[in-house]
C-alpha cells in the first residue's frame, strides 16, 4: 500500500497519538507533514516522533548537500523549526531535545559491515571493493557530521491544546 502521510484521507481528530520514528526527515514538505499530524489527533492528544535534523553546529553549504544527497534527504529542519510548525498547529511542547544517538547509528553500522557482514555488503555490490569504500568513507562522513554535532536525531512530544 501506498500512502502520503501529508494527505492521509483519515478522518479528523479521531487519533489519541500520531508517531514517528527517524522518518519526516524524507518528507519535503515538513509544513503539510506536521499540520497534517496535527488535524488527525484529537484535542488533548500527543505527536511523538524522532526525526534526524540540524544540530547546533550548523551545516557548511558543501556539508548539508552532501549530506542530503547521501540520506536522499531534500531537506531537513532544525529543533526550533519543528517547535514552530508543532505551536503554530495548536500543540505544547513537552520534549524538544538531542536524543545523543545518531553518531553511534553510523559507528555500528561501520563496525557491522567492517566486522561481521563484510562478504555479504560486497556481495551485494557485486564484490567490488571500490563500492564498499564509497560506502564506508560515506558512512563515516555522516558519522562525523553527528559526532560534531552538524546533524542529530531529536525527539519532540507535543500535546494538544484542548
Amino acid at each position: 500500500m501506498v500512502g502520503d502521510a501529508c494527505a492521509t484521507g483519515l478522518p479528523s481528530a479521531t487519533a489519541d497519538f500520531v508517531w514517528g520514528e527517524d522518518a519526516w526527515c524524507y518528507v519535503p514538505h515538513k509544513a503539510t507533514l506536521v499540520a497534517e499530524a496535527a488535524r488527525l489527533v484529537r484535542p488533548a492528544g500527543t505527536i511523538a516522533f524522532t526525526d534526524w535534523v540540524e544540530g547546533p553546529a550548523e551545516l557548511s553549504e558543501d556539508e548539508a548537500q552532501k549530506t542530503l544527497a547521501l540520506m536522499n534527504f531534500q531537506n531537513v529542519l532544525d529543533i526550533p523549526g519543528y517547535e514552530r510548525l508543532l505551536e503554530s498547529s495548536g500543540y505544547d511542547i513537552s520534549v524538544a531535545e538531542d536524543t545523543g544517538r545518531l553518531a553511534s547509528f553510523f559507528e555500528l553500522s561501520l563496525k557491522m559491515i567492517e566486522t561481521q557482514f563484510t562478504y555479504d555488503v560486497l556481495a551485494t555490490m557485486q564484490f567490488r571493493a571500490d563500492v564498499l569504500k564509497v560506502v564506508t568513507d560515506n558512512l563515516r562522513f555522516l558519522g562525523e557530521m553527528a559526532r560534531s554535532r552538524k546533524m542529530i536525531q531529536a525527539r519532540f512530544i507535543a500535546q494538544r491544546r484542548a
